[in-house]
């Protein structure tokens, strides 16, 4: 006996195996917030964003509805000197992921539209280049 799958099911298949690159979305994981020292407007994000799909992702900028700016800035060293640099795009490859690490790639936290302590959960919604938002929890973790 043959089964009959109806077209939707089909669609929804197809594109849970990569069928549908549209329908494919990076991820955000282990996101975690350090908390800022008290009156301190700035705080950094880091995580990683994973992207199991088959094309790259890049991320263009970033919004929450706690921080009035959020923005992707890049620690390197120059000269034995530790530098910060806003980052206009974060490439994320196909079948891999970027690490948002303290010295590395992270997200700035500025203007807090409330205190946020330890054991809070932001969201931050990170823009993608082809206009789609990629949402991600941010756990609030103490100094």
């Amino acid at each position: 006996m043959r089964a009959v799958v109806p077209a939707v099911l089909l669609a929804g298949l197809l594109a849970a195996c990569g069928g549908d690159p549209a329908a494919c979305m990076p991820t955000v994981e282990d996101g975690w917030i350090r908390a800022a020292p008290p009156g301190m407007p700035m705080a950094a994000g880091f995580g990683r964003v994973v992207n199991a799909c088959h094309a790259p992702a890049s991320i263009t900028g970033a919004t929450s509805q706690a921080y009035g700016d959020v923005s992707l800035h890049e620690t390197t060293d120059v000269d034995g000197m530790s530098r910060m640099r806003a980052v206009d795009v974060l490439e994320v490859p196909a079948g891999g992921e970027v690490t948002l690490a303290p010295g590395g790639y992270h997200l700035m936290l500025s203007a807090p539209a409330a205190e946020v302590l330890p054991g809070d959960r932001v969201e931050i919604d990170l823009a993608l280049a082809d206009g789609r938002t990629l949402r991600g929890a941010f756990e609030v973790r103490a100094r």
